[in-house]
Parts: structure tokens; C-alpha cells; sequence
């Protein structure tokens, strides 16, 4: 994996409680829902450490099933 695609339209848990404290809401502001981010090996690495040490909410992207 070179790189994870975002978008909250493919997310399933879309519209839900979970994007209040969704590090893609913290990083594209109240309403990210026309925007993707895309992160690769390396950033993801450093957005978990910055996760684990309390410094950025949790990734709660889970991909929608077709």
C-alpha cells in the first residue's frame, strides 16, 4: 500500500457521531464531505504515533461495501 484514499463519501460511518473525532473532520474542518485526503505509508505512520500520543483524534474511516 502506497498510499490510502479518504473520502467521506465512501465512508460507511458517514454522517455519524464517529466524525466529530474523525482525523479527516480535524483535518479539513467542520464539513469535509466534498473532500478527499489521500496519505501515504509514511504520513499514516506519523498520524498513528501522533494518535497514540494524544495529539490527534483517530482514524475512523471505514471503506463502504459495494
Amino acid at each position: 500500500m502506497d498510499q490510502l484514499t479518504i473520502s467521506c463519501d465512501d465512508c460507511c460511518l458517514e454522517g455519524t457521531s464517529a466524525c466529530d473525532d474523525c482525523v479527516v473532520s480535524f483535518l479539513l474542518g467542520e464539513s469535509p464531505q466534498s473532500e478527499t485526503v489521500i496519505v501515504d505509508v509514511t504520513e499514516a505512520r506519523a498520524m498513528k504515533m501522533l494518535h497514540q500520543a494524544g495529539l490527534l483524534p483517530e482514524l475512523r474511516f471505514t471503506r463502504r461495501v459495494s
